[in-house]
């Protein structure tokens, strides 16, 4: 169990007292909803009052739309077809496109820097043209669209003309293989197509039409492809099936009020993929009013995230925290997209972005952090961010260092909201407390309406150690349906096969004595030596404090009737090979700073790490790879090609 410690931010009286969750809070015992002190009993009362919790955020929220006298009944038999808001009516763009005026809506950043913006006004009259004529291509409600595109304007747009005429929104980014393009969309059979001719990444242009060009050909359901020229340029589409430059595809329609179609809560809105390292991705169905509510509650409360504040996350289409980060609209806030490598010409491209677009609120991974670190680079000393309040991190779990490495280095006064969840509920189970301390290592709380515990093998709550991250309570941004899974059998399997009727995430959680959280790494990727389940991120820990290490994926082989622990590093430029003293000295880190059961049996160095297209490593392909097994879908990885290191490597076939 974590020691209390002194934290490392403590929000000040003013902040507390204007932030929207306090509002609420007061707000719920004017109404005599419920009488809350603080953060924490706030979300006690949000998961022993579900029903009332998510009633009382409607309201408070204004949602638009017919909210219905229904607001849930639970189903003991099977959580996840317990039923929220029943009589219901409401459009999710409808609820994104709220603010109106010239206040700038969403801003444009590429590799070269800012590129363009749209005000509201703008954006609402580009959504109303696009929806105009994608219904006018007879897209219907429940039809699919999908989009391959970079993270720039056209790509929201695109999702709210979609989602405004009660179709639904599925994307991918642009980088994917053919292949892996067919594993998604060939799945949910979309009619419409939107994709660029080209993106930029790392300084270099990439062509996009090639792949569409065989998409197109070989996915029958689609009737249009909708293409967009990255420069601005003319595009010749002549050898592209059903293809139409966007500007002819909707240069009939004026723009106009939206006609919204409004529809129940439990309508589809987004289908989402898993990663597909393990087979062929899911195809995860959101309904409109789980994504709408979660997602402003996350924004809002957790975030605090009001109008005129300038949200950037960095993300690509093909990361669910690209709809997450598109919600912020909702809230009246700016969206600053970014589209491109973040070390393109200058390792500090986002700062100079968060600078010159007064960021308030800033999202990263822990990878980008570390790799900022590492390089030795100190942003507090050579950017000026009055404006910044938050700064997010997720994508893996941040350790201590990296909430080291922000505040001596990025900016002392600011809220650091490490924030967890996934794909499967297209939010967050734990997140920040902008009314809250910040302690080093720590996420600071669960998410409201979020019933969040650990459990231990026998399915009891683990009090004093880390144990399986479950939610005992239903939400409203459960899955609606994996599409194509008839019967819901994978759908139970993947979340509902460990613990009668409680969700298992696949994490292992540890909740401290400060209230906060810690996630020790996957518990689908746990290492088992000597029957003890151990966790990668406590192994990670230890090995990315040392200079030497780049980074580093660690796996269990089997071995000897038994499992031992194989650790993969790459080096940083100039240590040179991976000598004996070096091994030591990793082993000796993981020693002290662990235990000696999870010391690895063999080190070995490697140029490459293979992960997913949203930068996520895989365990489990490597793990799979060492262990004699084939990688079940290489398509889904961003740099397959790594995976050939892992073949054959002689040490690993010696005790």
């Amino acid at each position: 169990m974590t020691s209390v410690a002194k934290p490392l931010w403590t929000p000040s009286e003013e902040r507390v007292k204007s932030a929207i969750v306090t509002g609420f809070m007061n707000w719920l015992e004017h109404q005599g909803k419920a009488s809350v002190s603080d953060f924490a009993s706030l979300h006690q009362w949000s998961v022993d009052n579900i029903a009332d919790f998510w009633s009382a955020a409607w309201d408070y929220f204004e949602i638009s739309g017919h909210k219905g006298e229904h607001v849930f009944t639970r189903n003991d038999a099977d959580i996840k077809s317990s039923k929220w808001f029943s009589d219901a009516k409401i459009n999710f763009a409808e609820n994104l496109l709220r603010y109106r005026g010239d206040q700038e809506a969403v801003v444009f950043w590429g590799e070269k820097g800012r590129q363009r913006s749209l005000t509201r006004d703008e954006l609402y009259n580009e959504v109303s043209r696009l929806s105009q004529a994608l219904k006018a291509q007879g897209v219907k409600p429940g039809d699919r669209v999908a989009g391959l595109m970079p993270n720039m304007p056209e790509a929201i747009v695109a999702m709210l003309a979609t989602t405004a005429i009660g179709a639904v929104w599925s994307s991918a980014s642009p980088d994917f293989g053919v292949q892996g393009i067919l594993d998604r969309f060939g799945q949910i059979e979309p009619k419409v197509l939107i994709a660029p001719d080209s993106y930029e990444y790392n300084l270099k242009t990439h062509d996009v039409l090639g792949k569409v060009r065989e998409v197109a050909n070989q996915i029958s359901s689609i009737e249009k492809v909708v293409v967009l020229s990255w420069s601005g340029a003319s595009l010749n589409l002549d050898d592209v099936k059903k293809a139409v430059d966007i500007r002819d595809f909707i240069d009939p329609y004026d723009a106009k009020e939206i006609e919204y179609i409004h529809q129940g809560f439990d309508h589809p809105l987004y289908i989402m993929f898993s990663s597909g390292t393990t087979g062929a991705p899911k195809c995860i169905v959101h309904r409109v009013g789980g994504a709408l509510m979660k997602q402003i509650v996350e924004h809002k409360f957790h975030g605090d995230l009001k109008e005129g504040d300038r949200l950037f996350y960095f993300t690509t289409c093909g990361w669910m925290m690209w709809n997450w980060f598109a919600a912020g609209l909702s809230c009246g806030a700016t969206l600053i997209c970014y589209d491109g490598s973040p070390f393109a010409g200058s390792p500090t491209i986002l700062f100079d972005l968060a600078e010159q677009e007064k960021v308030t609120h800033f999202g990263t991974s822990p990878k980008y952090l570390d790799t900022l670190k590492k390089a030795g680079e100190n942003p507090i000393e050579t950017y000026k961010l009055p404006h910044l309040r938050a700064i997010f991190s997720t994508g893996s779990p941040l350790l201590p260092e990296g909430f080291d490495f922000v505040y001596s280095h990025v900016k002392q006064d600011v809220q650091l909201a490490s924030i967890a969840g996934g794909t499967d509920i297209l939010g967050c189970f734990m997140l920040g407390n902008p009314i809250g301390p910040v302690y080093r290592g720590e996420i600071q709380t669960p998410a409201l309406g979020c019933a969040v515990s650990a459990f231990d093998d026998t399915g009891k709550p683990v009090s004093n150690d880390r144990g399986e991250l479950v939610c005992t309570e239903p939400f409203p941004s459960m899955p609606l349906c994996f599409w194509g899974d008839d019967d819901g059998s994978r759908y139970h399997k993947a979340y509902f096969a460990r613990f009668e009727n409680i969700w298992t995430h696949g994490d292992f959680l540890e909740v401290t004595e400060n209230g906060g959280l810690i996630i020790h790494g996957r518990s689908d990727a746990t290492l088992n030596p000597g029957g003890v389940r151990i966790g990668t991120a406590e192994i990670y820990r230890q090995v990315e404090t040392l200079d030497e290490i780049r980074e580093a994926i660690v796996v269990g082989q089997n071995w000897d009737e038994d499992v031992r622990v194989v650790l993969c590093v790459i080096l940083q430029d100039g240590v040179g090979d991976l000598s004996d003293e070096l091994i030591k000295k990793i082993k000796t880190r993981i020693r002290t700073g662990c235990t000696p059961r999870h010391v690895p049996a063999k080190i070995v160095a490697v140029n490459d790490i293979p992960r997913t297209r949203s930068g996520k490593i895989t365990e489990l392909a490597v793990r799979d790879i060492i262990n004699g097994r084939e990688v079940a879908n290489k398509e889904a990885l961003a740099n397959p090609e790594a995976l050939d290191l892992y073949y054959n490597i002689p040490s690993l076939q010696e005790d």
